[in-house]
């Protein structure tokens, strides 16, 4: 994980770290009026969309290691539907706005 601010070299971390690392800095990243400003006419910065494909990438990863991982236990517990309709939502917001390559 390596979020080039706090964590500037990448540093390895185990997934349930990864997830709360990437949550924390979705949430500053959503926060930040710099980058997603709240005040009508205010202008986006010129990265704007690399912030955004950059967010959603790393957020890619998270359902990838679901999938990978951990698709047995969600079967079991019969919520394969929920997490399938999340990602196709997901998917679809993507690959409309083209955001994950």
């Amino acid at each position: 994980w390596a979020d080039g601010v706090k964590i500037v070299k990448p540093i390895e971390c185990a997934a349930p770290d990864y997830v709360e690392y990437l949550m924390a800095w979705v949430e500053q990243q959503l926060n930040d009026e710099a980058i997603f400003p709240l005040q009508p006419g205010a202008s986006f910065p010129r990265n704007y969309l690399d912030i955004l494909k950059n967010m959603f990438k790393r957020l890619f990863r998270v359902y990838a290691h679901i999938y990978h991982s951990h698709y047995r236990t969600v079967l079991e517990l019969g919520a394969e539907a929920h997490l399938n309709t999340c990602f196709k939502h997901f998917l679809f917001f993507v690959m409309e706005f083209k955001l994950v390559k």
